[in-house]
């Protein structure tokens, strides 16, 4: 029997031990994603790139609604469960917190706006410049935020539990995770992600690496 015949097979993505800060951190990985596809549909609605109204409100309607379903309902509650309130019990960064909330509560009246505005596909300038206006609320206050989050409350929120607490967490998001989304939901959204970036022609990463010859950089 040769060495070929005793390798195991690669571990599934279910089988894989996800940390609770992993977890969370992966979810912004797909809001992130849906603020670039709001950044795109921005474009196409303020004239910068081609508009198709066809095209785009169904984008901006689906990317809303997985925003609604997976972001709001489902990543920030986690956050204000299980992640914020150790930290107004602990008395550390009570501040930032706060702000997080409110900003929770602001992007959910923004997607509510939104999907209205989606809804309804105004293909004339002054509901495509109301659409551009909210998706751009959302972006520059979701860029900023989840940054924060990423960068200091999620490596501090490590510090403050217990390698225990850490690991009966990490299985209570799994648990939550699968019975709302189902099993392997997180990859489930990830390829509805994946299908609204085709659909508007940003999918493809190598599309955004700069072109050089030598030194000198292509137009």
């Amino acid at each position: 029997m040769g060495f070929g015949d005793n390798k195991q097979s690669e571990p599934s993505q279910s089988e894989i031990e996800i940390t609770p800060i992993e977890d969370l951190m992966r979810e912004h990985g797909i809001l992130k994603r849906l603020l670039l596809i709001y950044g795109d549909a921005e474009k196409r609605l303020c004239g910068y790139k081609p508009f198709q109204p066809s095209i785009v409100y169904p984008v901006i309607l689906q990317s809303a609604s997985i925003a609604r379903q997976f972001i709001e309902n489902y990543h920030q509650k986690l956050e204000e469960h299980y992640i914020f309130p150790r930290f107004i019990q602990e008395q550390i960064y009570v501040n930032l917190v706060c702000t997080l909330q409110e900003q929770h509560a602001a992007a959910t009246k923004l997607t509510t706006l939104i999907l209205q505005v989606a809804n309804q596909g105004d293909p004339y300038m002054q509901g495509r410049q109301y659409m551009a206006h909210l998706l751009s609320l959302y972006k520059q206050m979701y860029e900023p935020h989840e940054a924060r989050e990423d960068t200091v409350l999620f490596p501090a929120f490590q510090k403050l539990v217990t390698p225990r607490e850490f690991e009966k967490l990490g299985e209570k998001f799994e648990e939550i995770e699968e019975t709302m989304f189902g099993k392997d939901g997180f990859q489930t959204i990830l390829r509805q992600v994946e299908q609204l970036e085709k659909a508007l022609g940003i999918y493809e990463l190598s599309q955004y690496t700069p072109h050089f010859t030598g030194k000198h950089l292509h137009p």
